[in-house]
């Protein structure tokens, strides 16, 4: 049944609020360039959280910040990898505890008070020195993460902090130690979390003094009014009843080159084929995850499809610690054999998506092309559940999650049942488990418990292989079932190995491993799209969701 046009009346009234939006922008225009649009309006999903990226973990949130705020490394234009931001330089010293970042000179805070090595100071320092509510997981996710814990940590549970501290040596200069060497460090300081702000700022909108609940949040003054970096376009307003974001340009930015449209705007409509339709009526310019069926249609229509490179996995988990016959390795090495992938990826996926070889994407060094492959043989599954004594098959628990999709997901019931029919093909009875995705579903898998298989992925955060890998098989261990010191050191031994190209060679190894043990079988690799308008340009994908707008211009 074709899907209607508008399915609820939030999308209606979103759709309503952005005409009244447009209009605004037309009479803006007054003197400018008549000719020449200056307003871009981008569709988003939902509303951003906070427009402090400190206190942000929601992609909304960071897609807004991106355009406003500035990391001292940032990821190189249209890739995961990492370089210079508003640091020029930075190394470490020989322990590998000291890192050294050369600053851009010059640069100011859209306040007009300048960027240098005490402003990097004091936004390590308030991370560092957060309390209460700031404390709580769900506030300052990011920073736990990566650091772990605080300056003084008010909840056992925490962990001690991986940062230790920050000196200005000089105004263009500084030294950020850390209390162990990691793969986080300085890879993370590319999220939009660790974005510098004014410490003027700061301190004038009392950006500390959050209230509410880890559970009903209300933001401070600074989050949802005066957020102030030092990016190519600047906040103006944050209309919450018409749920629009405004920012405009800012006229001296640092940059090269300065936002080449003037304002820019970020609507919500939460409704994917009320997007699809405002775009195609020319109330938005953009949008982003746009519906994989949807891809080939709108770039027939002349829109201008970007597709991400695929920054994600979707892998099938194997939990080993309630079914003794996933315990063993020939089970596990039948059920990756008895999946045809190349078929789900093929029918369930938008073009350009591969089967994935290792558990992270190829474009992270570290990817090892030479393991142990599972090729689609539904007789080599049969045989080797008979060599583990399950000639006459076996009966699992199959966990897919129910009104959700992702990228590197897109239709998990079509990919659960794919695999289903695979699974039984060679012997392996499937007992479905299907739970809404958020909170049943999450919780219930990655806790490892009344389930023996389920799918479920990841889009990374920033480039390094550890992203991915560490964040199933170090951090997530409930999630599989098993105890594997050896496996667990090797974890450990790439983490801590300074230097990086050793550490590569470490996460190669650690590939291999992983798939001859086999806890889990990688699936796909799924590039997501965002789609702009017919007439505008200069926008370049980022597998980081890195898009950065102040490039974009209208060609007519």
């Amino acid at each position: 049944m074709r899907a209607p046009r508008f399915r609820t009346a939030g999308a209606v009234a979103a759709v309503a609020a952005l005409a009244l939006v447009v209009a605004g922008c037309q009479s803006e225009r007054g003197s400018e360039q008549p000719n020449k649009p200056e307003q871009l309006v981008f569709g988003t999903a939902g509303d951003p959280k906070t427009l402090d990226p400190a206190l942000a973990s929601d992609g909304e949130s960071f897609r807004i910040a991106r355009q406003m705020y500035e990391t001292l490394v940032a990821p190189e234009e249209g890739t995961a990898k990492i370089g210079p931001g508003l640091a020029t330089e930075f190394k470490p010293d020989a322990s590998g505890l000291v890192w050294t970042f050369k600053l851009k000179q010059g640069v100011k805070f859209h306040d007009g008070t300048d960027f240098n090595a005490e402003a990097v100071c004091f936004n390590f320092n308030r991370w560092y020195n957060f309390k209460g509510l700031l404390q709580s997981p769900d506030v300052t996710s990011y920073w736990q993460d990566i650091y772990g814990g605080f300056a003084k940590n008010e909840d056992q549970d925490l962990p001690p902090s991986l940062f230790k501290s920050c000196a200005a040596k000089d105004a263009g200069t500084v030294e950020i130690a850390i209390t162990k060497v990691t793969s986080k460090f300085p890879a993370s300081l590319a999220l939009p979390s660790f974005s510098i702000s004014s410490p003027k700022a700061l301190q004038d909108y009392k950006a500390d003094e959050i209230g509410g609940t880890a559970d009903n949040v209300t933001y401070p003054q600074y989050a949802m009014e005066h957020p102030t970096g030092t990016g190519p376009y600047k906040f103006v307003e944050w209309d919450r009843t018409n749920k629009v974001v405004k920012l405009t340009r800012n006229e001296n930015y640092h940059g090269a080159t300065k936002a080449k449209i003037k304002d820019l705007y970020f609507q919500t409509i939460s409704d994917l084929d009320a997007r699809k339709q405002a775009l195609r009526s020319g109330k938005i310019h953009g949008y982003d995850l746009v519906a994989p069926q949807d891809v080939k249609t709108l770039k027939g229509e002349g829109f201008n499809v970007l597709t991400r490179p695929a920054f994600n996995i979707l892998y099938l988990a194997i939990n080993q610690s309630g079914n003794p016959a996933l315990a063993k390795v020939e089970v596990r090495q039948a059920i990756a054999y008895a999946l045809n992938r190349k078929a789900i990826v093929d029918s369930k996926y938008p073009e350009g998506s591969t089967v994935a070889v290792n558990f992270h994407p190829p474009s992270l060094e570290g990817h090892n092309d030479a393991v142990t492959k599972y090729d689609y043989n539904t007789q080599k599954a049969k045989d080797l559940l008979a060599q583990a004594g399950y000639a006459t098959g076996l009966t699992l628990k199959f966990g897919y999650p129910t009104e959700v999709t992702r990228p590197y997901m897109p239709d998990p019931k079509g990919i659960f049942e794919l695999m289903k029919a695979d699974l039984e093909a060679a012997g392996i009875k499937i007992e479905p488990v299907a739970l809404k995705w958020t909170p049943d579903y999450i919780n219930k898998m990655t806790s490892g418990k009344d389930h023996d298989l389920h799918l479920l992925g990841w889009t990374g955060d920033y480039g390094d292989a550890y992203n991915f890998i560490g964040t199933f098989f170090d951090r997530q261990k409930d999630e599989w079932g098993f105890n594997n010191p050896a496996l667990f050191d090797q974890f450990a031994a790439a983490d801590k190995e300074p230097d990086l190209q050793k550490r590569y060679g470490l996460y190669k190894e650690l590939n291999k491993t992983l798939l001859d043990f086999v806890p889990g079988v990688p699936i796909a690799h799924g590039p997501p799209s965002l789609v702009l308008a017919k007439n505008v340009t200069g926008v370049k994908a980022s597998p980081l969701t890195d898009e950065r707008y102040y490039t974009a211009e209208f060609t007519s």
